[in-house]
C-alpha cells in the first residue's frame, strides 16, 4: 500500500499529469525558474505567477539507492529509487522508484524516462531506463 499525497492547487498538475503521460513541473511565468516541489510563490523572484508545464519526461540519474528492507508488510524487495536531474527544468530533481530494470543495474549518469503508476486520483512518476 502506497500513501497518497494530498492534492492541493499548487501540486495537482504534478500528481495528475501522468493521466496524459506528461511530467508536469512548476515554472515562474516572470523569471522562468523551475520550481520543485511545486509552490505558490517563486523562490527566486517572489512572483505569484507560477504555472505548471509539461517537460520532456527524461533525465539523468544524479543519485540512487537500492532498498533491501521492506518498508511495509508484503513490499517486494529489492527495489531502486533514483534521484533524476529532469531535462528542460534546470535545478529540478525528481526522486522516484525505478521500474523495468534490475535494481542493481541503476547507475549515476544513466539516462531515464518517466512512466507513471496510477492509484486512485494520483499518477506517481516512476523512472525506467531510456532505450
Amino acid at each position: 500500500m502506497r500513501p497518497l499525497p494530498e492534492l492541493t492547487p499548487e501540486n495537482t498538475a504534478f500528481w495528475t499529469g501522468g493521466a496524459d503521460g506528461r511530467l508536469m513541473i512548476a515554472f515562474c511565468r516572470d523569471c522562468d525558474h523551475a520550481i520543485h516541489p511545486p509552490q505558490i510563490v517563486c523562490p527566486k523572484c517572489w512572483s505569484e505567477r507560477v504555472e505548471s508545464r509539461a517537460v520532456a519526461g527524461t533525465g539523468t540519474v544524479y543519485s540512487h539507492t537500492v532498498n533491501h528492507q521492506p518498508w511495509a508488510p508484503g513490499m517486494a524487495v529489492p527495489f531502486a529509487l533514483a534521484v533524476v536531474d529532469v531535462d528542460g527544468a534546470p535545478g529540478v530533481r525528481v526522486t522516484a522508484e525505478v521500474v523495468g530494470a534490475d535494481a542493481d543495474s541503476v547507475a549515476i549518469g544513466q539516462r531515464m524516462k518517466v512512466t507513471f503508476l496510477h492509484i486512485d486520483d494520483v499518477w506517481f512518476p516512476q523512472w525506467e531506463p531510456a532505450q
